[in-house]
């Protein structure tokens, strides 16, 4: 289920998907200056994590992902963030703020995550 809302002055959408049995809450806001993300199983904010793409002169882009808060040991939550960003960035040059609170760390359910926001996108 999900739906955009006019009511919020930020555009965004809210939805939840189940991924490997879990129930995870999404929210997608697009603020002026970034794109927020927040996925959760948890019910809480979890590991906040902040990604852009890097102005470089070079052919291939280049991406910078850092942990704000929370898990500074889970690789798997900075592909998670990197992976987004790299989506966005075909689309907008915003940044994104990632907020992950999640029961599984696996690859599945970051790739559910993935997809899951990159089927909802406001870019």
């Amino acid at each position: 289920m999900s739906s955009l809302s006019q009511q919020f002055p930020v555009p965004h959408k809210n939805f939840s998907v189940d991924i490997k049995g879990y129930k995870t809450d999404v929210v997608i806001c697009n603020y002026d200056d970034h794109f927020l993300v927040i996925a959760t199983q948890i019910g809480t904010m979890g590991t906040i994590l902040h990604a852009r793409k890097e102005e470089a002169m070079s052919v291939q882009p280049t991406f910078s992902v850092s942990v704000i808060f929370g898990k500074r040991d889970e690789p798997m939550l900075v592909a998670c963030a990197r992976q987004l960003v790299e989506h966005i960035s075909s689309g907008s040059s915003k940044p994104l703020v990632l907020s992950l609170g999640l029961k599984d760390h696996s690859m599945e359910t970051l790739k559910g995550i993935v997809s899951a926001v990159t089927e909802n996108r406001l870019w």
